[in-house]
């Protein structure tokens, strides 16, 4: 998956406006205008897209967490300059302040079944022996069912892919 087809699914599933993406970057004090977001969300054989950097989803995942969690006194966190989809599945556990047994469910919505051991390997650091690489495959089921959960009603006309 790449960074773009992350922020437009997620873009999606809240229905957030180019305008509320320009704020949920503010959050996490970091400008943009609207007219890069427009072109982060295009299509990639648009003439106009334009590719979305891991520093770019990194601040916008942090400005999500401050967006539904509150923002934290002090500094923000310095935005990953290399992400992966395990660092993309904790800052979205984190930001909708989710436990495992609401991860699991919220796979389950998507037809996925992993157990309780898969999921926890997700979120452990990435030299600690039982660490797993998340695929795309479990991110996109991930995000599919976070759809079903948050917009029931678009979620059965509209097909993640």
């Amino acid at each position: 998956m790449t960074n773009n087809d992350i922020l437009r699914r997620i873009r999606y599933i809240f229905d957030y406006h180019e305008s509320k993406i320009v704020k949920i970057f503010a959050l996490a004090d970091y400008k943009v205008t609207q007219e890069q977001i427009s072109r982060w969300l295009k299509k990639e054989d648009d003439p106009e897209y334009q590719n979305c950097s891991d520093m770019h989803l990194a601040v916008f995942l942090n400005g999500l967490i401050n967006e539904k969690r509150g923002k934290k006194d002090g500094a923000q966190p310095a935005p990953e300059k290399k992400l992966n989809n395990n660092i993309i599945f904790r800052k979205l556990k984190i930001a909708l302040n989710l436990k495992d047994d609401d991860i699991l469910a919220i796979l389950n919505l998507a037809g996925v079944s992993i157990s309780r051991h898969e999921l926890s390997a997700f979120f452990r650091r990435a030299d600690h022996k039982h660490y797993r690489v998340c695929k795309d495959q479990i991110l996109r089921n991930f995000l599919k069912g976070l759809l079903v959960k948050y917009r029931p009603e678009a979620s059965s006309t509209t097909e993640f892919k």
